[in-house]
């Protein structure tokens, strides 16, 4: 990957970490830290992996995501609306009463929400099953999902993994966002989930670890996913991030796993990611 590329996913993913901010704070509610944590994720995403088509979301021969941890639902609509699926401006509408982006995935109303998610250990389930679904009727469809290092601590989830390596279903990526955070503290003295890449190798999973944060290790995970295809395993990319990245006030805090930033903390926010995106502007 170029410098060039890497330049254009940095600026998208700065743009991504603004829609999050601003959708939060106009809700007055929501999930920004792990939102912020994933974004540059959903940038690589929807940006290099995807085989989807905003003018054409429902096609029935597209890729899949699923959001298993649904409630960084803010970091998925930023990214849609960058991808051009709906108006940017509806994501002031966020939690909002008639607004088609509810606090959680529904896609019943959202185009490009392949799966209605929420509770934990739910999203990974389906994503096992679509990605079944593609093999028993043979086509080439990828699915992908994103969990959330706390959720792992979900039963459901381990029964999913057995089942996709059972059914050797290697057109199944499955991403964790490991930022060591959940709802009520450290993932680790809530519910230690740790050694995350023994247990899903245990299971029959080909495990990679990165730099969540690192587009060209994003890069190399992926392409370890599509090495994988006729392998019969499943692969999972366990990413390590920064919850509440590029945002000072709220890294790496438990205490922004769901909670909105004021007005103050909204202008302090991205003026922070302006004067983060002038830099990457002038990176050679």
């Amino acid at each position: 990957m170029d410098a060039t590329r890497i330049r254009e996913l940095k600026l998208f993913a700065n743009s991504v970490r603004k829609g999050i901010l601003t959708s939060t704070h106009a809700a007055k509610s929501g999930h920004p830290g792990g939102s912020l944590s994933a974004a540059d994720y959903f940038t690589y995403l929807y940006n290099e992996e995807l085989r989807v088509d905003p003018k054409d979301p429902k096609c029935p021969d597209r890729d899949r995501f699923v959001l298993s941890k649904g409630h960084t639902a803010p970091g998925l609509y930023a990214t849609l609306a960058l991808k051009c699926f709906f108006p940017e401006e509806d994501l002031l509408t966020l939690r909002h009463i008639g607004s088609h982006l509810q606090g959680h995935p529904n896609m019943n109303s959202t185009p490009g929400i392949d799966m209605s998610t929420g509770s934990l250990g739910q999203g990974i389930s389906a994503a096992a099953g679509m990605a079944k679904g593609a093999k028993y009727t043979g086509k080439d469809i990828r699915v992908y999902t994103l969990l959330g290092d706390g959720e792992a601590a979900e039963g459901q989830v381990w029964e999913a993994v057995l089942f996709a390596a059972h059914y050797h279903l290697d057109n199944l990526c499955i991403t964790v966002d490991v930022n060591g955070l959940q709802i009520d503290g450290a993932t680790k003295d809530v519910m230690n989930t740790d050694p995350l890449d023994a247990k899903f190798a245990a299971f029959g999973c080909d495990v990679v670890s990165i730099d969540g944060h690192s587009f060209p290790e994003l890069e190399k995970a992926f392409a370890r996913f599509h090495e994988n295809a006729g392998s019969g395993r499943p692969t999972v990319i366990l990413m390590k991030t920064i919850k509440g990245k590029d945002v000072s006030y709220m890294e790496n805090q438990a205490g922004w796993h769901g909670k909105a930033p004021n007005d103050e903390e909204l202008a302090k926010g991205l003026a922070e990611l302006d004067r983060l995106e002038e830099e990457i502007r002038k990176e050679a």
